[in-house]
């Protein structure tokens, strides 16, 4: 599936589903190095480590600590040591990182809708 979008349309659609994400009162608020790091943990499908995410972003390993730290504070992700190298840490998801995600997309859904209702199909939409 493809979609085609002008740079305003798609910056229109983030700014909508940024700013429901704001206010929703159940949700708090992710800087966006924080966001990234979660979309990255849960959009891969082997796992993270600190240092990997690091070497991802192109972010310091302090900077990745910080960010886990509130996401871990926030139950959205969970560490453990690596058994294999117990120098390094592995970054897991949660339920309740899910479920944000999952209410982020619903908020980017949304706001793909109101741009456009002609764009998607209900049937494409539920793909997404």
């Amino acid at each position: 599936m493809s979609i085609n979008l002008k740079l305003a349309e798609a910056l229109e659609i983030w700014r909508v589903a940024l700013s429901a994400s704001v206010r929703d009162e159940d949700a708090p608020d992710l800087t966006a190095r924080q966001m990234a790091i979660l979309l990255n943990v849960y959009s891969g499908t082997g796992s993270y480590t600190v240092r990997g995410l690091a070497s991802d972003l192109r972010v310091s390993k302090p900077a990745i600590t910080r960010a886990l730290d509130r996401l871990q504070d926030l139950g959205y992700i969970k560490r453990r040591t690596d058994e294999e190298d117990r120098r390094s840490i592995i970054v897991q998801r949660t339920i309740k990182g899910s479920v944000y995600l999952s209410d982020f997309a619903e908020h980017v859904v949304s706001a793909l809708k109101n741009l456009n209702p002609d764009l998607l199909s209900d049937a494409e939409l539920l793909t997404l």
